[in-house]
């Protein structure tokens, strides 16, 4: 299944403390990022983020991640251009605390360090909507990448 996708997955791009799946006999494993994940786990690798048997429950994964890829985002210069002057600092320091209460995560999103999935994209625009209209605003980079979110 991910060869057919655009990027083929690779250990290197697998998120430091993303938890694999080693349930082989899981139905849902050939669709599973996490399933794909632990198999590219080096051989001389022993331990790491797993996802536990207590998460398979009637039939159904409750960790269970799609693997497939969606429109990545990274870049703030040009999504407060729609809120009023005197308020872009007001709307900078909330998108801010949505990462956290410091300034470190906001910088890796903006340069590239770590990329938003389209949910955390969807929740920035929500923030900006309080300040005004959120038409035409767009993140300055995209990529098309696994959503390991």
């Amino acid at each position: 299944m991910l060869g057919l996708m655009k990027n083929q997955l690779e250990y290197k791009n697998i998120p430091w403390g993303y938890q694999v799946c080693f349930n082989e006999k899981c139905q849902l494993r050939d669709k599973c990022l996490r399933y794909q994940a632990y198999l590219l786990q080096p051989e001389k690798k022993l331990g790491g983020a797993a996802v536990f048997p207590s998460a398979w429950k009637d039939g159904q994964c409750s960790r269970f991640n799609e693997a497939k890829q969606v429109k990545m985002a990274w870049g703030f210069s040009h999504i407060y251009k729609n809120v009023p002057h005197y308020q872009r600092a007001e709307a900078r320091r909330r998108v801010q605390c949505y990462f956290s209460s410091g300034n470190g995560p906001y910088y890796r999103y903006h340069h590239g360090e770590n990329k938003l999935s389209p949910s955390q994209q969807e929740d920035i625009l929500k923030i900006l909507a309080k300040y005004g209209s959120t038409e035409g605003l767009t993140f300055d980079h995209y990529v098309t990448d696994f959503d390991f979110d």
